[in-house]
């Protein structure tokens, strides 16, 4: 019998968006997975500064835990595991994968024009740490409404 694949869902800002949902929806129908959804600590203006506002960050994540998981698990079929990690997303990453031994990472993105994790060059950085990596990307509002 063979193991479940472990998957880590990164998303922040379209952890609950339907491109995401139906990235994890069909991961589940092909093949037994297990999934957590991880969560950057966000960072803004002057927090980006502030030692002390890294509890901020910690609360705003666990917003988006809160938000996120119960659709997730609606789309995965099963239970979702959830966690806040670094504020540098390929920092949470490493750490996600070196301690509980994901497969695969979903890596959830805003479009292009305004992503900084495109512009850090995520996904190819994350491939670097020898996962398989699923990238998707968040319509622009102009196209969801259209």
């Amino acid at each position: 019998m063979s193991q479940s694949a472990r998957v880590l869902v990164v998303a922040h800002k379209t952890a609950a968006t339907p491109a995401l949902l139906d990235a994890v929806r069909e991961r589940a129908a092909s093949g037994d997975a297990t999934f957590t959804l991880l969560v950057p600590k966000p960072t803004h203006g002057l927090d980006k500064l502030a030692a002390a506002s890294e509890d901020h960050g910690l609360d705003e994540g666990e917003q988006v835990l809160a938000l996120a998981l119960p659709l997730l698990e609606e789309a995965a079929g099963t239970h979702v595991e959830g966690k806040v990690g670094s504020s540098a997303p390929i920092e949470a990453i490493a750490d996600a994968i070196n301690a509980d031994g994901y497969d695969e990472v979903i890596l959830s993105m805003l479009p292009s024009r305004v992503s900084r994790w495109l512009h850090l060059d995520l996904p190819h950085k994350v491939a670097g740490l020898g996962v398989k990596v699923t990238t998707v990307t968040a319509k622009d509002r102009a196209q969801t409404h259209a």
